[in-house]
Protein backbone atom coordinates (compact mmCIF):
# COMPACT_ATOMS: atom_id res chain seq x y z
CA UNK A 1 0.00 0.00 0.00
CA UNK A 2 2.68 2.37 0.54
CA UNK A 3 4.24 1.76 -2.73
CA UNK A 4 0.65 2.78 -4.82
CA UNK A 5 0.70 6.28 -2.65
CA UNK A 6 4.51 6.89 -2.73
CA UNK A 7 5.71 9.77 -4.67
CA UNK A 8 7.31 7.76 -6.99
CA UNK A 9 4.13 5.90 -7.82
CA UNK A 10 2.27 9.23 -7.80
CA UNK A 11 4.99 10.97 -10.62
CA UNK A 12 4.50 7.91 -12.50
CA UNK A 13 0.86 8.67 -13.00
CA UNK A 14 0.96 12.04 -13.80
CA UNK A 15 3.79 11.50 -16.01
CA UNK A 16 1.61 8.60 -17.51
CA UNK A 17 -1.47 11.29 -17.54
CA UNK A 18 0.58 14.01 -19.21
CA UNK A 19 1.66 11.11 -22.23
CA UNK A 20 -2.01 10.76 -22.72
CA UNK A 21 -2.46 14.42 -23.19
CA UNK A 22 0.70 14.81 -25.14
CA UNK A 23 -0.82 12.44 -27.67
CA UNK A 24 -4.34 13.83 -27.73
CA UNK A 25 -3.13 17.20 -28.13
CA UNK A 26 -0.57 16.13 -31.17
CA UNK A 27 -3.57 13.72 -32.67
CA UNK A 28 -5.68 16.66 -32.58
CA UNK A 29 -3.48 19.10 -34.27
CA UNK A 30 -3.11 16.76 -37.11
CA UNK A 31 -6.80 15.82 -37.42
CA UNK A 32 -7.27 19.77 -37.61
CA UNK A 33 -4.61 20.53 -40.62
CA UNK A 34 -5.63 17.77 -42.76
CA UNK A 35 -9.04 19.38 -42.45
CA UNK A 36 -10.66 16.45 -40.68
CA UNK A 37 -9.30 13.67 -42.80
CA UNK A 38 -7.67 11.95 -40.12
CA UNK A 39 -10.39 11.48 -38.00
CA UNK A 40 -9.80 13.36 -33.99
CA UNK A 41 -9.87 11.47 -30.74
CA UNK A 42 -13.66 12.30 -30.22
CA UNK A 43 -14.59 11.41 -33.52
CA UNK A 44 -12.37 8.03 -32.81
CA UNK A 45 -13.79 7.23 -29.88
CA UNK A 46 -17.71 7.22 -30.63
CA UNK A 47 -16.67 4.35 -33.22
CA UNK A 48 -14.29 2.80 -30.95
CA UNK A 49 -16.85 2.56 -28.12
CA UNK A 50 -19.24 1.35 -30.45
CA UNK A 51 -16.88 -1.48 -31.05
CA UNK A 52 -16.68 -2.35 -27.54
CA UNK A 53 -20.29 -2.77 -27.23
CA UNK A 54 -20.38 -6.13 -29.16
CA UNK A 55 -16.59 -7.31 -29.57
CA UNK A 56 -17.61 -11.13 -29.59
CA UNK A 57 -19.93 -10.99 -32.46
CA UNK A 58 -19.66 -12.94 -35.03
CA UNK A 59 -21.52 -12.38 -38.36
CA UNK A 60 -20.01 -14.71 -41.24
CA UNK A 61 -15.71 -15.14 -42.04
CA UNK A 62 -15.17 -11.17 -43.00
CA UNK A 63 -17.36 -10.01 -40.23
CA UNK A 64 -16.52 -10.67 -36.75
CA UNK A 65 -16.20 -8.64 -33.48
CA UNK A 66 -12.82 -6.78 -32.13
CA UNK A 67 -12.45 -9.08 -29.42
CA UNK A 68 -12.83 -12.00 -31.72
CA UNK A 69 -9.73 -10.61 -34.08
CA UNK A 70 -7.56 -9.43 -31.36
CA UNK A 71 -8.01 -12.75 -29.60
CA UNK A 72 -6.99 -14.64 -32.86
CA UNK A 73 -4.38 -12.24 -33.50
CA UNK A 74 -2.84 -12.77 -29.67
CA UNK A 75 -2.87 -17.20 -30.33
CA UNK A 76 -0.64 -16.57 -33.39
CA UNK A 77 1.84 -13.89 -31.74
CA UNK A 78 2.23 -16.55 -29.01
CA UNK A 79 2.66 -19.76 -30.93
CA UNK A 80 5.47 -17.77 -33.36
CA UNK A 81 7.00 -16.24 -30.35
CA UNK A 82 6.60 -19.40 -28.50
CA UNK A 83 8.29 -21.33 -31.46
CA UNK A 84 11.12 -19.28 -31.73
CA UNK A 85 12.01 -18.86 -28.01
CA UNK A 86 12.50 -23.10 -28.25
CA UNK A 87 15.20 -22.08 -31.50
CA UNK A 88 16.61 -19.01 -29.83
CA UNK A 89 17.23 -19.94 -26.20
CA UNK A 90 19.41 -23.34 -26.79
CA UNK A 91 21.40 -22.03 -29.83
CA UNK A 92 22.06 -18.71 -27.57
CA UNK A 93 23.60 -20.48 -25.11
CA UNK A 94 24.98 -22.66 -27.79
CA UNK A 95 27.02 -19.87 -29.13
CA UNK A 96 27.75 -18.19 -25.58
CA UNK A 97 29.27 -21.66 -23.95
CA UNK A 98 31.43 -22.32 -27.18
CA UNK A 99 33.74 -19.99 -29.19
CA UNK A 100 33.02 -22.66 -32.08
CA UNK A 101 29.73 -22.72 -32.04
CA UNK A 102 29.78 -18.54 -31.81
CA UNK A 103 32.47 -18.61 -34.76
CA UNK A 104 29.92 -20.77 -36.69
CA UNK A 105 26.56 -19.51 -36.34
CA UNK A 106 26.99 -15.80 -35.70
CA UNK A 107 27.72 -15.64 -39.36
CA UNK A 108 24.78 -17.04 -40.23
CA UNK A 109 22.58 -14.98 -37.59
CA UNK A 110 24.33 -11.48 -38.93
CA UNK A 111 22.65 -12.73 -42.55
CA UNK A 112 19.53 -13.29 -42.04
CA UNK A 113 18.37 -11.03 -38.65
CA UNK A 114 18.13 -8.13 -41.34
CA UNK A 115 15.48 -10.36 -43.20
CA UNK A 116 11.59 -8.67 -43.53
CA UNK A 117 9.46 -10.79 -42.46
CA UNK A 118 7.61 -9.91 -45.90
CA UNK A 119 10.66 -11.66 -47.64
CA UNK A 120 9.76 -14.60 -45.23
CA UNK A 121 6.06 -14.47 -45.83
CA UNK A 122 6.69 -16.98 -49.43
CA UNK A 123 8.67 -19.17 -48.33
CA UNK A 124 6.02 -19.88 -45.06
CA UNK A 125 3.37 -20.37 -47.68
CA UNK A 126 5.72 -22.61 -49.64
CA UNK A 127 6.39 -24.66 -46.92
CA UNK A 128 3.39 -24.99 -45.02
CA UNK A 129 0.87 -24.49 -47.82
CA UNK A 130 -1.37 -22.41 -45.41
CA UNK A 131 -1.46 -18.92 -44.67
CA UNK A 132 -2.18 -19.90 -40.94
CA UNK A 133 1.45 -22.08 -40.69
CA UNK A 134 3.16 -18.86 -42.60
CA UNK A 135 2.54 -16.45 -40.53
CA UNK A 136 3.72 -18.11 -37.54
CA UNK A 137 6.42 -19.01 -39.18
CA UNK A 138 7.26 -15.17 -39.75
CA UNK A 139 6.90 -14.40 -36.12
CA UNK A 140 9.29 -17.20 -35.30
CA UNK A 141 11.81 -16.58 -37.12
CA UNK A 142 11.79 -12.62 -37.21
CA UNK A 143 11.23 -12.44 -33.27
CA UNK A 144 13.81 -14.80 -32.34
CA UNK A 145 17.30 -13.03 -32.94
CA UNK A 146 17.17 -10.48 -29.90
CA UNK A 147 16.32 -13.75 -27.43
CA UNK A 148 19.42 -15.81 -28.82
CA UNK A 149 21.81 -12.60 -29.37
CA UNK A 150 20.99 -11.83 -25.38
CA UNK A 151 21.11 -15.46 -24.53
CA UNK A 152 24.50 -15.58 -25.92
CA UNK A 153 25.79 -12.15 -24.59
CA UNK A 154 24.74 -13.34 -21.30
CA UNK A 155 26.13 -16.75 -21.05
CA UNK A 156 29.65 -15.81 -22.51
CA UNK A 157 29.61 -13.10 -20.05
CA UNK A 158 29.70 -15.21 -16.97
CA UNK A 159 32.76 -14.08 -14.53
CA UNK A 160 35.54 -16.62 -15.21
CA UNK A 161 35.26 -16.96 -11.46
CA UNK A 162 32.21 -18.37 -11.53
CA UNK A 163 33.03 -20.98 -14.21
CA UNK A 164 36.46 -21.99 -11.97
CA UNK A 165 34.20 -22.52 -8.84
CA UNK A 166 32.01 -25.01 -10.80
CA UNK A 167 35.27 -27.03 -12.41
CA UNK A 168 36.95 -26.68 -8.33
CA UNK A 169 33.96 -28.33 -7.01
CA UNK A 170 33.28 -31.14 -9.98
CA UNK A 171 29.92 -30.09 -11.20
CA UNK A 172 28.82 -32.02 -14.06
CA UNK A 173 26.97 -30.56 -16.78
CA UNK A 174 23.79 -30.42 -16.12
CA UNK A 175 24.81 -28.94 -12.64
CA UNK A 176 26.84 -26.40 -14.37
CA UNK A 177 24.31 -25.21 -16.53
CA UNK A 178 21.02 -25.17 -13.50
CA UNK A 179 23.58 -23.73 -10.94
CA UNK A 180 25.93 -21.56 -12.56
CA UNK A 181 24.78 -20.97 -16.11
CA UNK A 182 21.36 -20.22 -16.67
CA UNK A 183 20.74 -17.96 -13.26
CA UNK A 184 23.55 -16.12 -14.42
CA UNK A 185 22.11 -16.06 -17.83
CA UNK A 186 18.47 -15.30 -16.98
CA UNK A 187 18.19 -11.73 -16.52
CA UNK A 188 19.64 -11.29 -20.27
CA UNK A 189 17.13 -14.32 -21.36
CA UNK A 190 14.11 -12.76 -20.16
CA UNK A 191 15.31 -9.13 -21.81
CA UNK A 192 15.54 -10.71 -25.14
CA UNK A 193 12.55 -12.65 -24.56
CA UNK A 194 11.25 -8.66 -23.67
CA UNK A 195 12.31 -7.82 -27.17
CA UNK A 196 11.38 -10.71 -29.18
CA UNK A 197 7.64 -10.56 -27.82
CA UNK A 198 7.50 -6.88 -29.34
CA UNK A 199 8.58 -8.00 -32.62
CA UNK A 200 6.34 -10.47 -32.80
CA UNK A 201 3.84 -7.86 -32.02
CA UNK A 202 4.67 -5.90 -34.51
CA UNK A 203 4.90 -8.50 -37.16
CA UNK A 204 1.56 -9.63 -36.82
CA UNK A 205 -0.17 -6.57 -38.02
CA UNK A 206 1.93 -6.89 -41.96
CA UNK A 207 1.10 -10.77 -41.73
CA UNK A 208 -2.40 -10.96 -41.12
CA UNK A 209 -2.36 -8.13 -43.97
CA UNK A 210 -1.02 -10.57 -46.31
CA UNK A 211 -2.67 -13.53 -45.00
CA UNK A 212 -6.06 -12.40 -44.38
CA UNK A 213 -8.64 -14.03 -42.48
CA UNK A 214 -9.17 -13.24 -39.03
CA UNK A 215 -6.96 -11.19 -37.00
CA UNK A 216 -5.86 -7.34 -35.84
CA UNK A 217 -3.88 -6.99 -39.41
CA UNK A 218 -6.89 -8.02 -41.07
CA UNK A 219 -9.09 -6.05 -39.31
CA UNK A 220 -7.01 -2.88 -40.21
CA UNK A 221 -7.13 -3.63 -44.12
CA UNK A 222 -10.63 -4.46 -44.29
CA UNK A 223 -11.40 -1.42 -42.25
CA UNK A 224 -8.94 0.74 -44.69
CA UNK A 225 -11.08 -0.91 -48.13
CA UNK A 226 -14.32 0.10 -46.57
CA UNK A 227 -12.86 3.54 -46.34
CA UNK A 228 -13.59 3.54 -41.96
CA UNK A 229 -10.34 5.66 -40.62
CA UNK A 230 -12.03 5.63 -37.54
CA UNK A 231 -11.99 1.91 -37.53
CA UNK A 232 -8.05 2.19 -38.27
CA UNK A 233 -7.41 4.51 -35.69
CA UNK A 234 -9.05 2.39 -33.17
CA UNK A 235 -7.44 -0.96 -34.37
CA UNK A 236 -4.13 0.96 -33.93
CA UNK A 237 -5.09 1.78 -30.40
CA UNK A 238 -5.94 -1.38 -29.44
CA UNK A 239 -2.62 -2.73 -30.91
CA UNK A 240 -0.18 0.10 -28.73
CA UNK A 241 -2.11 -0.90 -25.54
CA UNK A 242 -1.73 -5.10 -26.14
CA UNK A 243 1.80 -3.99 -26.79
CA UNK A 244 2.21 -1.80 -23.77
CA UNK A 245 0.64 -4.51 -21.46
CA UNK A 246 2.64 -7.41 -23.39
CA UNK A 247 5.89 -5.26 -22.18
CA UNK A 248 4.49 -4.43 -18.60
CA UNK A 249 4.32 -8.46 -18.20
CA UNK A 250 7.91 -8.93 -19.23
CA UNK A 251 9.43 -6.03 -17.08
CA UNK A 252 8.08 -6.96 -14.45
CA UNK A 253 8.84 -10.49 -15.50
CA UNK A 254 12.77 -8.97 -15.70
CA UNK A 255 12.87 -7.21 -12.56
CA UNK A 256 11.30 -10.40 -10.64
CA UNK A 257 14.70 -12.22 -12.12
CA UNK A 258 16.45 -9.17 -11.33
CA UNK A 259 16.16 -9.16 -8.14
CA UNK A 260 16.16 -13.19 -7.08
CA UNK A 261 19.56 -12.69 -8.76
CA UNK A 262 21.16 -10.27 -6.07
Amino acid sequence: MKKIFSVSGALSIAYFIGSILLLLGLWSLVSAFTGQEIPGPAATWTVFYEMLQDPFYDYGPNDKGIGIQLWSSIKRVFSGFFIGSLVAIPLGLLMGASKTGMRLLNPLVQVLRPVSPLAWFPLGLLAFKASEGATVFIIAITSLWPTLINTAFGVSSIPQDFRNVGKAFGFSTWKYLTKILIPYALPHIITGLRLSIGIAWMVIVAGEMLSGGIGIGFFVWDSWNGLSLEKILSAILIIGIVGLLLDKLFNALQRFVAYEGK
